[in-house]
């Protein structure tokens, strides 16, 4: 029968100096970290490979169609291992050797796995948005004397954004969450931090239960920061019932 012991959260953790509760709590941090750092960059390029996928067929386009397909066809555990092990040795041997070195690489592997990773469902997201919007606000634009990049600047991706929101909330839950897998790649995060605790003083539903919780918390102030945007920026008339 299993015996539970929440008194265990605020035992000496492995290195003596500290408790597990502050371990998570470390380990919080660094996921918070990982997660907004890759969702920044993933909400910049996912926005402008989107943008490309909707420009008339040519090289640019079919790139950017490309690197969707790549992307969301490879499992993310793959493509964090190819960042961590095998990008630094395509690189110049110095440089390699600088990388394999750094005691913070595999954070930055982490950051750009994911960042890549959810680009390319931000990017499908954002051509999704742009191609529901009526022609009729394209042919407007177009007949006030409006250039292509200024279409895409004031009609084209505000109108788009607000569009997808409720679709972008889903992806920043989703990196918040996928930072779990760097721990695969010694990244002490949320999920390292709990297998630690868990490890040490075989607690395994407490270590667990209190990780869950946090991610829930963390997700829960997202989606209510999101709709606090969502209702901002909403057009009078075209906004959620």
């Amino acid at each position: 029968m299993y015996n539970w012991n929440w008194s265990v959260i605020w035992t000496p953790s492995s290195d003596g100096t500290t408790s597990f509760a502050m371990t998570l709590v470390h380990g919080l941090g660094w996921t918070l970290l990982v997660g907004l750092s890759a969702w920044i960059l993933a909400l910049a390029i996912g926005t402008a490979v989107g943008i490309a996928r909707t420009l008339e067929a040519g090289t640019v386009a079919r790139l950017a169609d490309g690197y969707v397909e790549v992307l969301r066809s490879v499992p993310l555990i793959v493509q964090m291992f190819i960042w961590f092990y095998v990008a630094p040795d395509v690189l110049p041997e110095r440089m390699a050797l600088v990388l394999k070195e750094w005691d913070r690489y595999n954070v930055l592997a982490a950051i750009l796995c994911l960042a890549l990773f959810t680009s390319a469902r931000v990017a499908e997201q954002v051509r999704a948005g742009i191609q529901a919007i009526p022609t009729g606000q394209l042919n407007a634009a177009r007949a006030l004397g409006m250039q292509p990049p200024q279409v895409y600047r004031y009609v084209l991706i505000p109108t788009a954004v607000r569009k997808i929101l409720p679709a972008l909330t889903n992806e920043f839950l989703n990196i918040i969450k996928n930072t779990s897998v760097a721990f695969t790649i010694a990244v002490v995060e949320l999920m390292a931090a709990t297998r630690t605790m868990q490890e040490m003083t075989f607690q395994i539903f407490e270590a667990f239960t209190v990780a869950t919780l946090v991610y829930l918390l963390v997700n829960l102030i997202i989606v209510k920061a999101m709709g606090m945007i969502e209702r901002r920026i909403e057009i009078p008339g075209h906004g959620r019932r």
